[in-house]
């Protein structure tokens, strides 16, 4: 392996290239799997490439990409050197896996090609974990941004209600939540509780909650802004009802836990929330499904006669 250096500033940064001259390890590995983003990728990679302080490598996937994605990320690789692989589709989790399996850091964070990284997170993030060998996993902060790249001015405060730690329990019951894009991880743990789970469409809440439970909680951090996030109208969270009918199949797998009833209720309430303000006449539809006389399914019925614009999503 091939150590280039980037950017060089008194804070000594590195980006590793792959190469078999030695046998230099990077810290963290930052893994992107890329797919239609031509409008944005360019801005995401040059992100990762741009963070200093830290020694770290890009493995970057383009799952397939129907428009001009590959060729953007050919030019920056041949600019940046970072590891490049182009191939047909075969879906995220199976991408997030293969990405896993190429990953040669101590630590590695997953990264949207739609996104912006923030100045420092790299550092941030490793400097935290190492501080903190006791624990697998750092979460951090995100701040929204616009499509056209806008970002907002402030963090995105249902994930700072996460804060110093969460629970495998307060996951499970939906009480607290983790943003995609602001994680870090020791690679070898995450390998020993076997990686993505390929049974589900998305990644992050099946992982989380197996971190959780296996290792015990985990610390999100206030002050580390791990992402700029480009809100558009391809976002995975705006699918509800493949989303919650999915959510209900991952709680499954903890149908022994003492919680398994309480956190369906729960979810179930918050599949109907989501679709009483995005769509008042599917959650009419979806009522028999998923209507309770929990506290929290109550509450949230009331969505049902207010107005869209009256309410906060």
């Amino acid at each position: 392996m091939e150590l280039y250096m980037i950017n060089m500033s008194a804070s000594d940064q590195f980006l590793f290239k792959e190469d078999n001259s030695c046998n230099l390890k990077p810290l963290v590995s930052v893994l992107l799997a890329s797919y239609n983003h031509s409008l944005y990728v360019k801005q995401a990679i040059e992100s990762i490439v741009n963070q200093k302080g830290v020694t770290f490598e890009l493995i970057v996937i383009d799952d397939g990409s129907t428009d001009d994605s590959p060729s953007i990320i050919d030019s920056l690789q041949k600019k940046y050197g970072f590891k490049y692989i182009h191939r047909q589709n075969n879906g995220l989790i199976k991408t997030m896996n293969e990405l896993l399996e190429m990953a040669k850091g101590k630590y590695y964070c997953s990264f949207a090609s739609d996104d912006i990284m923030p100045e420092g997170r790299l550092y941030e993030q490793s400097s935290f974990l190492e501080n903190h060998p006791n624990k697998v996993a750092c979460f951090g902060q995100i701040i929204p941004m616009t499509s056209e790249g806008e970002i907002g001015k402030s963090i995105d405060a249902r994930y700072l209600k996460s804060c110093p730690e969460i629970t495998f329990n307060e996951l499970f019951l939906g009480q607290k939540a983790l943003h995609g894009c602001s994680e870090m991880f020791v690679l070898e743990a995450i390998k020993k509780i076997g990686g993505y789970d390929e049974r589900f469409f998305f990644e992050d809440y099946p992982l989380y909650l197996k971190i959780l439970f296996e290792y015990g909680s985990q610390p999100v951090v206030p002050d580390i802004i791990c992402c700029y996030y480009r809100e558009h109208g391809a976002n995975l969270h705006l699918k509800n009802n493949e989303i919650y009918s999915t959510i209900l199949r991952i709680l499954h797998l903890y149908e022994s836990h003492p919680l398994y009833s309480k956190a369906l209720l729960s979810w179930k309430a918050k599949w109907f929330s989501a679709l009483a303000y995005s769509n008042k006449l599917e959650a009419l539809k979806k009522m028999t499904q998923l209507m309770s006389f929990s506290p929290t399914f109550l509450k949230h019925f009331i969505k049902l006669f207010i107005p869209r614009f009256m309410l906060k999503y």
